[in-house]
């Protein structure tokens, strides 16, 4: 077993129909230009047109890597707790057993399938939405399940873990925004003060 790096990215701006904005094809263009330098062996997206979009956009900076779907990376809610904490009461209203079941399914297999260290050394891009890169987030550092409600990434941020077959996951960037410039930064986030 060896190290596999995840570099690890929501998908850029999207309108309310879910597809890529000008805003987000900008975003992930400038994601690609960050991922030039590195040895990535594939990118995986998740199987919703923003993401599909996205690492398209990526695809055309890494000439030559895989472009590739990956059900598991689709956007679901990975945990619904017994009792939410007061500020989420209104998000999980409504949630019945059965949605909350199939959320864990769901969340069980993106871990299954990336969360892991890999055969030899291996660098993955994963396109994917806000809850499940806090969910892989939330598992490598191995916080409560509750915990994934606490983070948030915005558009086209770089999120690094990194899984060895001698080490706890490494989580070696989170929500890095360093990339992009300040009028496309904190996309996806409610207002607020921002850093």
């Amino acid at each position: 077993m060896a190290t596999r790096q995840l570099y690890v990215v929501r998908h850029g701006a999207a309108d309310a129909f879910g597809e890529l904005t000008e805003v987000g094809r900008r975003q992930s263009g400038l994601l690609g230009e960050r991922l030039v330098g590195l040895p990535i062996d594939a990118v995986w997206h998740s199987p919703l047109s923003r993401a599909v979009a996205c690492a398209g956009v990526l695809g055309e900076y890494l000439p030559g890597v895989p472009v590739r779907e990956a059900a598991e990376l689709i956007d679901h809610v990975p945990y619904v707790p017994e009792v939410p904490p007061a500020a989420w009461v209104g998000f999980f209203d409504g949630f019945d057993a059965a949605e909350a079941a199939e959320g864990a399914r769901r969340a069980a297999a993106l871990v299954e399938r990336f969360a892991r260290p890999a055969e030899t050394e291996t660098h993955e891009v994963l396109v994917t939405h806000a809850y499940q890169v806090s969910w892989l987030v939330r598992h490598a550092l191995g916080a409560p399940s509750v915990r994934w409600l606490g983070l948030s990434c915005g558009n086209a941020a770089l999120t690094a873990i990194g899984f060895h077959d001698v080490l706890e996951p490494t989580v070696l960037l989170y929500n890095d925004m360093g990339h992009l410039p300040a009028d496309l930064r904190w996309t996806g986030f409610g207002p607020g003060v921002r850093p």
